[in-house]
């Protein structure tokens, strides 16, 4: 059952437009990762590590199920879209990786500052003047439609991952 304050937080973010949405999940894990980096003890660095995959999970299937394609049909732009595609597969096969092991495993820590560099080149892609947001704009999507698609599918993924984890 979501509390006062999950609910609204999903109000707050289905009345966001999707640049919006994608941008405060992009500052969260930023954040995330800066204190990942910081951590010293083992249980808050695994903590923080499946935060950061959580989230980095959840965003990357509402920007694949919905904010990709809709940029591709309304941009027509093939290569920023296929990159984006392909830096996805990427973060997605390190974050299994992430997963599978602990803060005890000798490569757990380079592997999530890895994953935080390929999401710091991601986020600078999207966010650029000229990138996929810009472009987004430019080509006048419906981004409070897709603000609001974006939420409820994450508000969807969120209560998934809450039953799986429970």
């Amino acid at each position: 059952m979501p509390t006062s304050r999950q609910s609204s937080r999903a109000a707050t973010a289905r009345s966001r437009d999707a640049i919006a949405l994608l941008k405060a999940d992009h500052q969260q894990v930023k954040q995330w990762f800066a204190q990942f980096k910081k951590a010293t003890d083992q249980r808050r660095r695994s903590a923080l590590a499946q935060s950061i995959c959580d989230a980095l999970r959840l965003h990357t299937t509402i920007e694949e199920e919905i904010f990709y394609p809709a940029f591709l049909e309304s941009t027509g732009d093939r290569d920023l879209h296929h990159e984006a595609e392909v830096e996805h597969q990427a973060a997605e096969r390190l974050i299994l990786e992430i997963e599978q092991s602990s803060p005890s495993d000798e490569f757990f820590t380079a592997k999530v500052n890895v994953l935080g560099e390929m999401i710091k080149h991601h986020v600078r892609e999207e966010e650029r003047p000229g990138g996929m947001f810009a472009k987004a704009r430019k080509a006048r999507m419906d981004l409070k439609g897709l603000g609001r698609q974006l939420a409820e599918r994450k508000s969807q993924l969120q209560a998934e991952q809450q039953e799986q984890a429970a």
